[in-house]
């Protein structure tokens, strides 16, 4: 195995270990979180949530911690793309309730709500 193989996949084992310590929620509410790539060179991942992720409202919450926190605690990961698979990335969604209006952008640029974890 080559060194570059090596340390890819010692980074995607790591990535993998920061998300079952720092967000056993996903899985304990049956939400998954898969790798779908990891740019070793530009120093980006692309994660997709699943399961019970799809359409939950606190969801954006998760994948805002998942972004802010990941980047801080492993060095070489400098963005985190993330989404639900629910067609859109959630990097600027709120969470909707029910009855709730959404107010029309105006175009302010919204880095999403921020995780109470």
């Amino acid at each position: 195995m080559s060194t570059e193989s090596q340390e890819s996949d010692d980074l995607e084992e790591r990535v993998n270990n920061f998300l079952r310590r720092n967000f056993p929620q996903i899985q304990m509410h049956g939400g998954t979180a898969a790798i779908q790539n990891i740019d070793r060179e530009e120093g980006v991942v692309d994660l997709q949530l699943g399961g019970a992720c799809s359409g939950c409202g606190i969801s954006p919450m998760t994948i805002q911690a998942i972004k802010s926190r990941m980047t801080k605690e492993i060095p070489e990961v400098n963005t985190v793309h993330a989404g639900t698979g629910m067609g859109e990335d959630t990097s600027g969604m709120s969470p909707s309730f029910p009855g709730e209006e959404s107010a029309d952008d105006d175009g302010e640029d919204d880095e999403g709500p921020q995780a109470p974890f």
